[in-house]
């Protein structure tokens, strides 16, 4: 086999695979990588919780769940550190089946359709639709920007390396970041729990054949293409 033909389809990860059987089971998720999400969603939920226990008085009560207001601020910034670094891991497992291709456009104008849930007039998809696309890119873009920001204004360790005016200007970037990531999530969420199959995908790494070519059925056909032998108008 030529490298050329031996090359992984962008839209296929590392330990995605096909199982023929009744019924048809699709790994989507390796053990590894359902770590790395659950490590990256609850360090992004205990920064929304200790950044708004600071954020106003009335959310202080927050700061019991960590200890007290002290613990609170020493805390956030290296909760801060870990979701970096855990979203880097997923950002290098995903880039590549996040990267646009021409049938997100026609996903997009066919909005109506996605939320009536007519999945027989939008085009076949590889592992990720463009709202997830839009999720992935969003959440890379405003994590930056967080921890840039949250370097800027982390007194601690890099107090002399910053003016008060770019603290003042770093705090005010990093709430609106906080704000619109806190959106996306809660977007993330719902679609995770509206489209019946997909949080069974990221707790168990596996989804039925019938989930994946109603949803993604490009991202089926190239798993099953790669499968020696294999028919390649095979269905579910």
């Amino acid at each position: 086999m030529t490298a050329a033909a031996d090359r992984r389809p962008d839209d296929v990860s590392p330990g995605d695979d096909v199982h023929p059987g009744k019924p048809v089971v699709v790994d989507r998720y390796t053990v590894g990588a359902r770590i790395n999400h659950w490590i990256t969603a609850t360090s992004l939920v205990l920064l929304a919780l200790s950044g708004l226990a600071m954020f106003h008085p009335s959310l202080f009560f927050l700061t019991a769940l960590f200890g007290g207001g002290q613990m609170t601020r020493t805390l956030h910034p290296w909760i801060g550190v870990v979701l970096f670094f855990s979203f880097a891991g997923l950002f290098i497992r995903f880039w590549k089946a996040n990267l646009w291709k021409s049938e997100d456009n026609t996903w997009l104008r066919r909005a109506r359709d996605v939320l009536a849930g007519r999945e027989e007039n939008l085009p076949e998809l590889g592992k990720y639709n463009a709202g997830q696309k839009f999720v992935f890119w969003g959440m890379s873009i405003l994590i930056i920007v967080l921890i840039g920001s949250g370097f800027v204004v982390w007194d601690q360790y890099f107090y002399p390396f910053t003016t008060i005016e770019q603290k003042r200007i770093a705090i005010l970037v990093h709430a609106l970041a906080a704000v619109v990531i806190i959106c996306v999530w809660i977007v993330h969420v719902y679609a995770a729990i509206w489209v019946r199959g997909t949080i069974g995908a990221m707790t168990r790494g596996r989804v039925t054949g019938g989930w994946a070519w109603r949803h993604h059925r490009k991202w089926l056909r190239e798993l099953v293409a790669r499968r020696p032998g294999a028919d390649k108008k095979t269905a579910p």
